[in-house]
């Protein structure tokens, strides 16, 4: 202590001896440092090989749930999903050290009576209509919930759904079931109903009228089997039938509401589309086209008011993989990371649009549902394959 006219202070003077700790001495420094790793499925088990402090660190379940929620909205695609017989498989996309074996989160059933829905904030929907019951599944911590059909669903065939979490919560979710009803040829509507974790009940039932019917050979519409596309507060399907169009549900507002495309989906020489989140923010479109003999085109579309859509890119497919398919669609968008993976006639293709790597998938399926999540190997306590 030293005087200074009259008032005792302290000296901020360092013994020369003292240590000093640097930032990564200090646990709530490096937690901090910690948090902010690449959420790849390598980063934290490579982290806990540096010290029994660092493993201690980021194998706490605190930790963990506050990792995965920070990344949340840039998880790594660690695979797809697919159907077989009484399981629900997963094949892993990555490479090592980041590649999650196969098993690690594939589902069996005691039966065949299963339908993948959605996939979204490391959540997966699935149908079990049999039973009466959506099974919402989490294949990091193994966690099953099982809830039952809300009445005016059940017995409905071609429902589809979706499952989400808020952005800055990791325990409560929603589940949407969706349908267009034709049963009134002269009345359709489509129908929807929220169910959220947090009260454990299923909301009302939302209704909206759908046009008159258009003149074709397809006596119904109905929503289309491609997952939905989470854009801001919104889900997106396609719509197909008698009636095209993208059909919208406002979280928020609890409404529906249907959207014309940009193009004409289904005028000759076109090959594929679906929903997507707009590169510069939004709602996007993205349109699969061949114009002439030997050239293939994905345009980009950004919806920029209620009735104007603006093409924002186009990609020249024949020039990107090098072929001159005979077929190609659109099997599944993993919105997160902003991929499309297309059949290429008996080939699929992973393409990432931003930096446009592709990557040709080993085993072509019918059904593709992007997994995307925070997955840490060594850290997580779900592991193996499950049951159901």
């Amino acid at each position: 202590m030293r005087k200074e006219k009259g008032v005792m202070t302290a000296s901020l003077r360092c013994h020369p001896d003292s240590p000093v700790a640097t930032p990564l001495e200090v646990d709530d420094l490096l937690d901090q440092i910690l948090l902010r790793m690449s959420p790849l499925p390598s980063s934290l088990p490579r982290a806990s090989l540096v010290s029994h402090r660092w493993r201690r660190l980021v194998s706490d379940p605190k930790f963990l749930r506050r990792f995965r929620l920070r990344h949340r909205r840039n998880p790594p695609l660690l695979g797809f999903f697919d159907m077989c017989f009484q399981d629900l498989r997963f094949q892993p996309t990555l490479e090592a050290p980041n590649r999650v074996p196969p098993g690690r989160f594939s589902l069996h059933f005691d039966d065949n009576s299963f339908r993948l829905a959605s996939s979204r904030h490391g959540l997966v929907l699935v149908f079990r209509e049999q039973r009466k019951q959506v099974l919402v599944w989490d294949p990091v911590t193994a966690g099953h919930h099982h809830i039952a059909i809300p009445p005016g669903f059940v017995g409905r065939p071609g429902f589809h759904g979706a499952v989400l979490r808020a952005a800055q919560d990791v325990r409560h979710f929603q589940a949407v079931l969706i349908m267009a009803d034709h049963d009134d040829p002269q009345h359709r509507r489509v129908l929807a109903c929220i169910y959220s974790s947090e009260t454990g009940v299923w909301g009302d039932i939302i209704s909206a009228p759908l046009p008159p019917r258009v003149p074709t050979s397809v006596r119904i519409v109905f929503v289309h089997s491609k997952p939905a596309v989470l854009v801001d507060n919104s889900l997106y399907w396609m719509l197909a039938g008698d009636l095209v169009g993208i059909l919208e549900f406002d979280l928020e507002r609890k409404s529906i509401a249907l959207i014309q495309p940009p193009v004409d989906v289904f005028t000759e020489g076109k090959f594929g589309f679906t929903v997507m989140r707009a590169e510069s923010g939004g709602l996007g479109f993205l349109f699969i086209s061949k114009p002439d003999y030997g050239t293939s085109n994905i345009q980009l579309w950004k919806r920029k008011n209620i009735a104007t859509w603006v093409l924002e890119r186009t990609i020249e497919l024949d020039k990107l993989i090098f072929l001159n398919p005979d077929y190609l669609g659109v099997a599944a968008f993993a919105e997160d990371n902003n991929v499309v993976v297309l059949y290429v006639d008996l080939d699929i293709f992973m393409i990432h649009l931003d930096s446009l790597k592709f990557k040709k998938l080993p085993v072509p399926n019918v059904v593709y549902h992007p997994f995307e999540s925070v997955y840490a190997a060594e850290t997580c306590i779900g592991g193996g394959s499950q049951r159901s």
